[in-house]
């Protein structure tokens, strides 16, 4: 089993920033693709950002590119999500998820999901 912890979340003001962090723990953490998903009130879960297991590719949502940045820390288990010039439309929980061998941008590709984070961004 990997378990996946997230930490970061608050509450933060229109255009400020937060580092959303996700430590895993299990065997292969290296070898699995990560992502972060979010699920705002009334709304279904979407897809945020996600990055390879090498860390040397990465895909973002149209609704955050350019404001967001994933990366990854395989000799410490973690992904971070740094967060920039936010709005209260990003605000939400905010889940990291694992895939094996899967490059997607959809929750059933998933295998592994932390507890989630909220992140509420006041106007």
């Amino acid at each position: 089993q990997v378990q996946l912890v997230e930490s970061g979340g608050g509450l933060v003001q229109t255009g400020g920033s937060l580092r959303l962090s996700c430590a895993a723990s299990g065997p292969t953490f290296s070898h699995w693709n990560m992502a972060w998903f979010r699920q705002a009130p009334g709304k279904a879960r979407e897809f945020v950002a996600r990055i390879s297991a090498t860390g040397l590719n990465t895909k973002y949502a149209d609704s955050v590119k350019g404001r967001v940045t994933i990366s990854r820390d395989n000799t410490q288990n973690v992904i971070y999500l740094q967060m920039n010039s936010l709005k209260p439309d990003d605000t939400a929980v905010y889940s990291c998820a694992a895939a094996y061998r899967i490059w997607s941008a959809d929750t059933s590709d998933y295998t592994y999901w932390g507890q989630g984070t909220q992140v509420t961004v006041s106007s």
